[in-house]
């Protein structure tokens, strides 16, 4: 299926805003400039997976090379999406660590 350049550019934007969001909100109650960027790869995982978490412990091997299938069958267009979430979720750690050597503090 093809993706057209509009949904491809929302999809990005959406994208960066809504793991920025997550991220800037997270490091401000955690108190951990880079939790949301730790976090990131799972919530990638979790999306790209068609397999149940629960898998990983009771078939490991089967699992983990589905999941290596579905990550080098991804599109450019699915790279650039999910490279876009991480990118939002490293300009909140890099925001909030700013705004803390500024003098600002959350909580």
């Amino acid at each position: 299926m093809q993706m057209s350049i509009v949904v491809l550019i929302i999809s990005i934007v959406l994208f960066f805003v809504l793991f920025f969001g997550i991220g800037f909100i997270l490091n401000m109650l955690l108190r951990m400039s880079w939790v949301m960027a730790i976090v990131y790869p799972i919530v990638a995982i979790l999306i790209v997976d068609k397999v149940s978490f629960s898998e990983y412990f009771t078939n490991s091997k089967a699992s983990f090379i589905e999941l290596g299938q579905r990550f080098s069958s991804l599109g450019t267009a699915d790279i650039l999406i999910l490279a876009s979430g991480f990118a939002g979720a490293i300009a909140a750690g890099l925001t909030i660590k700013l705004l803390r050597k500024n003098g600002y503090q959350m909580f």
